[in-house]
């Protein structure tokens, strides 16, 4: 399904079952169908799933416009005014998940029922406050801390077959932007979304990958501190994707979260 922003960039998601609304959003440079097992199952269990390719990610339009996290938030609250959607649960991983706390910077959470965060620290730059950055980086050693970021293998086990195929038939020809995307990146890593989260009255579940290549997973239970009604876990044996990695594991977190009162 195609989606045309404020700003007119065509945005491409997919809007599949009935019942509690959850939009859901992937990492720099992913796509959307590296949550073909979550969408299978959150369907099946009676949600309605809203699967977004961000701009510039996925098959959503390629633009200069917009480089900016504030528009990424901004694109979600308009997705969700033109679906009619409120009450809705929000999955993120990695940027996707920084997506989710620039929306709520710009728009607070009256629309949102639960959060979830997969694997992104809320603040990538490390300092004497915050020891849980991304890859060491520092305001002194930047950008090339951040474009390290590129030589890392994401992943700690292979993610499931039946996704890989998808992933990658969905990509096709379809060639990431890394130079023209570097100012969406380079603001993603300037972001400390601490206060932002300090503000989220809602339920919020912060999963780390044990293995992640990105942090230490001790940033879901510093997250989790700083949020009203904050959790965290840690998933064993996986890294950064870790939707994808621990599938059946990841499914039951995520459906008992989702489930709690």
């Amino acid at each position: 399904m195609r989606f045309t922003t404020s700003d007119g960039v065509r945005l491409t998601y997919d809007d599949i079952g009935q019942g509690q609304p959850i939009l859901i959003m992937t990492g720099y440079a992913g796509f959307k169908e590296i949550w073909r097992a979550q969408v299978a199952t959150l369907v099946a269990q009676g949600y309605r799933v809203i699967n977004l390719d961000r701009r510039n990610h996925g098959h959503s339009q390629t633009t200069v416009k917009g480089l900016r996290m504030s528009r990424q938030g901004k694109d979600v609250a308009e997705l969700l005014a033109a679906l009619n959607l409120t009450n809705v649960d929000l999955m993120g991983n990695s940027m996707g998940a920084a997506t989710i706390w620039a929306y709520c910077s710009l728009y607070g959470d009256g629309l949102i029922r639960k959060i979830i965060s997969v694997d992104q620290s809320p603040k990538m730059i490390t300092d004497v406050t915050w020891p849980y950055g991304m890859l060491d980086l520092t305001w002194d050693n930047f950008p090339q801390a951040a474009e390290a970021m590129y030589q890392v293998h994401t992943t700690y086990k292979h993610i499931d077959d039946e996704t890989y195929r998808a992933v990658k038939a969905a990509q096709g020809t379809t060639v990431f932007d890394y130079v023209l995307n570097r100012p969406l990146l380079y603001d993603h890593a300037f972001q400390d979304w601490r206060d932002v989260i300090a503000q989220v009255t809602v339920p919020v579940l912060f999963i780390a990958g044990e293995k992640s290549p990105f942090w230490s997973a001790d940033h879901a239970a510093a997250s989790a501190k700083l949020a009203p009604q904050g959790q965290a876990f840690v998933m064993p044996e996986s890294g950064h994707i870790v939707m994808a990695e621990q599938t059946e594991k990841f499914n039951q977190v995520m459906l008992k979260f989702l489930a709690a009162d």
